[in-house]
């Protein structure tokens, strides 16, 4: 079985569901359970991340539409209700950071806010009632609160309590995840208004910002969304903002790419997809241990070594769809050396899903497979769009 077969990613989307379902269902407070060990272990059963809950709703949807196992759907409702009653604020925010149900963190992250709407999406798709009204619910929060019409872009962060105090800090990782939202979300309802959105942000930082820096996308900017080049420059192993080019996320807007390409082609989306690909796959793999490097500086520097699941979760993610998309085989190569290199080293064979982080030589750090807001929605879905880009070339 190849690692191009849909019978090979079928495969491990159930191992993945396995590993989650039922522990991670919280019958007693609601939601999800985020925190398990390599073995299934609950490590801490109150925190109750805003991005693991809905990536959970979102998993448990594609599991669905994979499997068309009620039981997933359910699972998946029963997220979306935490959601929508538990962590959602009175002034209609999400927060951050639940101990069980209550507040611990309650900053308006934009990012959490993307995930909000990528699990509506994912709800609507697996046919739950109610959640395409809710998904353009959010669409207006995220147009009240958190849009800047000027840049044309969404701001990151906005203190709790009070929807004025928007930090001066601008990023593209929230942007770059509401695109993925805001696809979904057109996928699921056909409604113009979030691939308008989808395509202008893919516009803004893959092209007008991107133009600015090589054609590759910087992640930290200024409140004038001027490049931001000192920007957490101390800490490059920040877990939401590191210092750097993350050659992880040039092949997540790759995916993002091809598949916006699919339903509003423009000459510049496939061009700038393989670019940021081909940049990513020269700039981070390594030759002599093998795997992706996770960052580097301006000057081309490797500034992290470590080797994180996402990454290559969505680098053959990327590779097929480009590959489907120019015809292109070299794409497919680097897909299988991609695949191979998470087969041995992320996938976990004993207990499904996948290991988070590993050191250059392909050892982990801990035992903790899944520590808040992970979900192993980076594998699922990766899986998930790339039998979804073999099924349309098939009806072509």
């Amino acid at each position: 079985m190849t690692y191009r077969s849909p019978e090979h990613l079928r495969h491990e989307i159930q191992s993945i569901l396995d590993f989650y379902y039922p522990r991670s269902i919280d019958q007693e407070y609601g939601g999800y359970i985020n925190q398990l060990l390599d073995d299934g272990t609950v490590f801490d059963r109150m925190t109750k991340h805003l991005v693991g809950t809905c990536r959970f709703v979102y998993i448990y949807s594609l599991g669905y539409l994979t499997f068309g196992d009620e039981r997933y759907r359910d699972a998946a409702k029963h997220g979306l209700d935490f959601l929508r009653n538990v962590h959602r604020q009175p002034d209609g925010g999400y927060a951050w950071i639940l101990q069980g149900r209550v507040v611990e963190d309650g900053t308006r992250f934009c990012y959490g806010h993307a995930f909000v709407l990528l699990a509506a999406a994912g709800a609507v798709k697996a046919g739950i009632d109610g959640a395409a009204d809710y998904a353009r619910e959010v669409y207006d929060l995220l147009e009240e609160r958190f849009w800047d019409a000027e840049a044309q872009l969404y701001v990151d962060e906005i203190a709790a309590g009070d929807w004025s105090a928007v930090s001066p800090y601008r990023g593209q990782n929230c942007n770059m995840h509401m695109c993925e939202a805001m696809l979904a979300a057109y996928e699921a309802t056909k409604d113009e208004r979030f691939l308008d959105r989808a395509a202008l942000l893919a516009k803004r930082i893959c092209k007008d910002l991107a133009d600015l820096s090589d054609g590759v996308v910087w992640e930290h900017y200024k409140t004038d969304w001027s490049h931001d080049w000192d920007y957490n420059k101390d800490d490059p192993k920040h877990l939401f903002k590191p210092y750097g080019y993350l050659p992880g996320h040039f092949t997540e807007w790759t995916k993002l790419l091809v598949i916006l390409n699919r339903y509003r082609p423009e000459d510049w989306h496939i061009e700038r997809a393989k670019h940021l690909f081909d940049v990513a796959l020269a700039k981070s793999w390594d030759d002599v241990h093998g795997g992706m490097n996770y960052s580097y500086a301006p000057d081309g520097e490797i500034l992290d070594t470590d080797r994180y699941h996402w990454v290559f979760s969505e680098t053959f993610g990327g590779a097929a769809l480009l590959a489907l998309a120019t015809g292109d085989d070299a794409y497919w190569q680097c897909y299988d050396k991609v695949w191979a290199y998470a087969d041995k080293h992320f996938v976990d064979h004993s207990y499904g899903g996948w290991y988070r982080l590993l050191d250059r030589d392909g050892r982990k750090y801990s035992n903790q497979k899944s520590p808040p807001s992970k979900t192993d929605y980076h594998p699922l879905a990766a899986c998930f769009e790339v039998i979804e880009a073999l099924r349309l070339a098939d009806h072509h």
